[in-house]
């Protein structure tokens, strides 16, 4: 009976995704294909120079690309419209968003030419320290346990990590003083907020100030008096035998430096640990019924502490991300707000860790694609791609693609008895 009512579509919802589909396809059709030139040809560029199998560029016809993309986007909007596709319409939403995003890169490369290859490459890049974010957000979420503190562990992670790294030379003891830090830190936000049960989202706030102040001036006052404080090594690409040889995936997905490879990994363990083991049911029942979960004989205190920690040590982890993966330095707030980005894909992806990797990859993708405007010389401002994951964030939130399921004990301090 449960099942029944969760797929059945509400007629105002099936209505509503029916004429977003066709507002879709209207806005490719009338905005996208009246704007090209008849003869223009869309090149997207297939491998990248240093790949060992060089491909030929995939053209396609501007125009009647787009023509055939607003067709399936309103065939979409139709069949919505008329009957709904059930269970299934969320699947069918991404389709058509995919197909969407799709025309607009054909509309943006008419007469011109965009490496695919580069812009997903920059894609996975940017997801990185989302991802990880999202990660340690769901660890403690799931738990009970808000934790808007994660921009602080990143940020203070960050700094730790190139500042052992450059003193030791040693990028492994730098990422693992980072993975320290933020557990030192998520273990100072479990004491205030569990054992002391204080206000969970000030508690946050208070260790976000305090990172941003400290490596502040940290960095004013020695690292960058003494730039040998600063120069940290760094983990360079790694290629996977045989699978990066393989064309447009293997420079994708088997040619990149640790973090990559450790977030799929962390994606994979997290996944099967919280919803296939029994230490996953624990923290999943501390957050949804702690009380019960009491009862049962499960220590409430020391699960939440264990999954708030570990995803301090997660927040700690994507910062050495910035240092060690990436600029190879420290600079100040260089997480700009990728925690908080990370909770909002977070909550994109209703607390499942596959789920914050692919609202990670929607925010990359918006991030990437608009570093590359200027490039194209579109006249979109980049500001307005970037905000728009927010938006679909807070679509999520109202409940129009579906309800999320936020753990029913999030935020709740709990009283023993």
């Amino acid at each position: 009976m449960f099942h029944k009512t969760f797929v059945r579509e509400s007629p105002v919802r099936q209505r509503v995704m029916g004429a977003f589909f066709l507002l879709l396809a209207l806005a490719i059709w009338f905005f996208f294909a009246r704007s090209v030139d008849g003869g223009a040809i869309s090149s997207f560029g297939l491998s990248t120079f240093q790949a060992k199998t060089q491909l030929d560029p995939w053209e396609l016809p501007t125009l009647n690309t787009l023509y055939v993309l607003a067709i399936v986007c309103a065939v979409f909007g139709g069949i919505q419209l008329s009957r709904g596709f059930k269970k299934y319409t969320n699947a069918v939403l991404a389709v058509v968003v995919a197909i969407f995003v799709f025309g607009f890169l054909v509309w943006a490369t008419a007469g011109k030419s965009l490496n695919l290859v580069g812009l997903f490459n920059t894609t996975l890049s940017k997801a990185v320290p989302i991802t990880l974010g999202a990660l340690s957000g769901i660890l403690c979420e799931r738990s009970g346990v808000v934790n808007i503190a994660i921009e602080g562990m990143m940020l203070s992670g960050a700094m730790v990590s190139a500042l052992v790294g450059s003193l030791t030379q040693n990028a492994w003891v730098g990422l693992l003083c980072a993975v320290l830090t933020g557990a030192l830190l998520a273990w100072v936000h479990g004491v205030f907020s569990i054992k002391y049960k204080t206000n969970q989202i000030i508690s946050g706030t208070v260790i976000n100030i305090f990172a941003t102040g400290l490596t502040s001036y940290i960095s004013a006052k020695f690292m960058q008096v003494y730039p040998a404080l600063n120069n940290p090594p760094t983990f360079g690409a790694i290629a996977i035998p045989l699978l990066a040889d393989i064309p447009v995936i293997g420079e994708i997905f088997f040619v990149n430096n640790l973090f990559v490879f450790a977030m799929f990994i962390f994606i994979i363990i997290l996944q099967i640990a919280l919803f296939q083991t029994r230490w996953g049911l624990r923290v999943r029942a501390v957050g949804e019924h702690p009380k019960a979960a009491d009862t049962l004989g499960i220590d409430v205190f020391k699960t939440r502490y264990t999954s708030v920690i570990l995803g301090g040590m997660m927040a700690g982890f994507a910062g050495a991300y910035f240092t060690l993966g990436s600029a190879g330095r420290f600079d100040e707030v260089m997480t700009a707000g990728r925690g908080f980005i990370g909770l909002a894909a977070m909550i994109f992806g209703n607390w499942i860790p596959t789920g914050g990797f692919a609202a990670g990859l929607l925010f990359g993708f918006a991030d990437g694609l608009a570093s590359r405007m200027a490039i194209l010389g579109i006249t979109i401002p980049s500001q307005f791609l970037l905000m728009l994951p927010y938006i679909a964030t807070m679509i999520v939130l109202a409940g129009v693609i579906g309800k999320g399921h936020v753990p029913a004990a999030d935020g709740i301090p709990y009283e023993k008895e």
